[in-house]
């Protein structure tokens, strides 16, 4: 299928424009380089073999994504674009509303205008807010503990609805957990552009001395060590379950929720032991207070995925430890401008 891959040039998406392409699928990147480099683009050619078209415009651009979506043929669109740090959402959340939820709700006009009835949508396991009952479920409540995954739940909600409106819609929410991990051949991974909001880019760049030293937000949680606890997934694990997702969506209406996660949750003291062992050498670090937004624990249940999609997560800790500080020690400052 030809998939429009908005948010293509970033982290995720370029992963899964890897796996799409080893898939025989034909990915059209839409970004507009907020927080991505073009040089990715030479690098998931040199991983694929294929260099995938890309666009550089922003998907809140209505009239570019509707010409996109009839010129490209496209069947189905995956989304990625949008703004994700839970720390910069509190402190911007007008900008989050715009990026996360405008710009769905104006590739889905685009959609609607042109015919294209399937879309993958990332979204987040922050839509489950503060939950005290692990593992989380897809049927769990939900709910929101700041602007980013606010942005999320309103745009679930809002594929509900249209869900509910239209039967010949295929509309897929992923909630995935933290992704983490890069390309086994060091040629792709995460490079956020100025200072890392997620824990594993950080660790990384301290790791290849370009960080003093990592601040643990919070030492204080009801866990066993008192650090916050994720469910960190291999950024590969998650494109293949955005490759499967495709695959289940694709001539299925209605609005299918997936968890995209481990099922097991680890501690940021864990990470940075596990990434210890990664690089050779401990990694400096400071206890600083508690961010607003964060939880004190999150972790998946993976099962409705495995059954439904033939989906699961198969690299552990080590394994996205090891493949980050390759990508990270190969490029210590990223992707070349």
């Amino acid at each position: 299928m030809n998939i429009l891959v908005t948010g293509g040039a970033g982290y995720v998406g370029s992963h899964c424009c890897v796996q799409l392409i080893a898939a025989g699928h034909r990915p059209v990147i839409l970004d507009n380089l907020a927080n991505a480099k073009p040089g990715v683009l030479d690098h998931i050619e040199r991983v694929a073999g294929t260099r995938p078209q890309f666009v550089r415009g922003d998907v809140r651009d209505g009239d570019l994504v509707a010409k996109l979506l009839r010129d490209e043929g496209i069947d189905a669109a995956i989304h990625f674009a949008g703004l994700k740090a839970v720390g910069e959402s509190v402190q911007r959340p007008l900008d989050y509303y715009d990026n996360n939820v405008h710009g769905s709700l104006v590739l889905l006009q685009a959609m609607r205008a042109t015919g294209v009835r399937t879309l993958v949508f990332s979204s987040s396991a922050t839509v489950y807010g503060d939950a005290e009952r692990m593992p989380l479920r897809e049927d769990a409540p939900t709910s929101a503990t700041n602007p980013y995954g606010r942005s999320k739940l309103m745009v679930e909600q809002m594929l509900a609805d249209l869900a509910a409106a239209d039967a010949d819609l295929s509309l897929t929410a992923l909630r995935y957990f933290n992704p983490v991990g890069a390309h086994p051949s060091g040629l792709l991974g995460e490079d956020p552009q100025g200072l890392p909001n997620n824990l594993m880019p950080f660790v990384a760049q301290v790791a290849v001395g370009r960080r003093e030293r990592l601040a643990v937000f919070g030492n204080d949680y009801p866990t066993p060590d008192g650090t916050g606890l994720r469910d960190y997934v291999h950024v590969l694990d998650l494109a293949d379950g955005h490759v499967a997702a495709l695959g289940h969506a694709h001539g299925r209406p209605g609005l299918h929720v997936f968890n995209l996660g481990t099922g097991r949750g680890h501690s940021v003291l864990e990470l940075l032991a596990a990434f210890g062992r990664a690089c050779g050498h401990e990694l400096p670090h400071a206890i600083a207070p508690r961010r607003a937004g964060d939880v004190a624990a999150s972790w998946a249940d993976p099962a409705r995925a495995e059954s439904l999609l033939g989906w699961r997560a198969r690299r552990g800790l080590d394994e996205m430890c090891a493949d980050t500080w390759r990508w990270q020690s190969t490029y210590p400052n990223g992707y070349p401008e």
